[in-house]
């Protein structure tokens, strides 16, 4: 539904995206940026896209510099606070909404007047604005497929995807080990090793333990 202004014809609007949902290791991460007419220009400039098609090297870049020219939000769930959320909310797209959300209202919080959001489509669309607070009601939110082609969604998915990948650098260096990006054997012997050094409740502090990556581990120690 529009509203009265039809937000969709201005250029100013919020991206959200998320970083870290398919990742065993890390936190998750999402990130909400401020674009209007002049910083989507000097967006462009950069060359900035989506993070997947960006090296980690150059989304590592690229971060600062969008942090400077855009408002942005970013919220970090460490894998001990999403362990004990996905134990009470049992769901990852309640969970990911819910992170949503708050980056959302945590930009408007700090002033920034726009009446567009645009995130990526998943699960049921009510979800994200149902978790929305008084703020974020106000706003018309645009839930679409392929969402990281606009340039918004874009530096959101960049910011997201540096966050996640300082954290979980962090991460390494506090266990000892390398912790690899992903799902994946690597993964699983790298879950192997942090057990096998610190004991398997440290798993909890750095996985996302609701994944099939934790079963696999644990039945292989046995």
């Amino acid at each position: 539904m529009m509203t009265a202004s039809h937000p969709r014809n201005t250029i100013a609007r919020i991206g959200i995206d998320e970083s870290g949902k398919g990742d065993y290791f890390g936190p998750l991460v999402i990130a909400a940026v401020f674009v209007d007419a002049t910083t989507q220009g000097e967006l462009k400039l950069m060359g900035v896209r989506d993070s997947k098609k960006i090296s980690d090297g150059r989304i590592l870049e690229l971060a600062p510099d969008i942090k400077t020219i855009c408002p942005h939000s970013i919220i970090a769930i460490g894998p001990k606070k999403y362990n004990e959320l996905y134990s009470k909310i049992k769901n990852l797209n309640r969970l990911l909404a819910w992170g949503h959300a708050k980056a959302l209202e945590n930009l408007l919080e700090r002033g920034v007047a726009c009446e567009r959001a645009i995130s990526d489509q998943f699960g049921d669309e009510r979800l994200i604005l149902n978790a929305l607070q008084e703020k974020g009601r106000k706003i018309v939110l645009e839930q679409r497929t392929k969402a990281e082609s606009d340039l918004a969604v874009a530096a959101a998915s960049v910011l997201a995807r540096a966050e996640f990948l300082i954290r979980l650098k962090q991460l390494s260096g506090e266990v000892g080990t390398t912790l690899p990006k992903g799902a994946s054997p690597a993964v699983e012997r790298a879950a192997r090793m942090i057990i096998k050094k610190h004991g398997r409740e440290r798993l909890d502090s750095v996985a996302k333990l609701h994944f099939k990556t934790t079963q696999a581990v644990l039945e292989g120690l046995t």
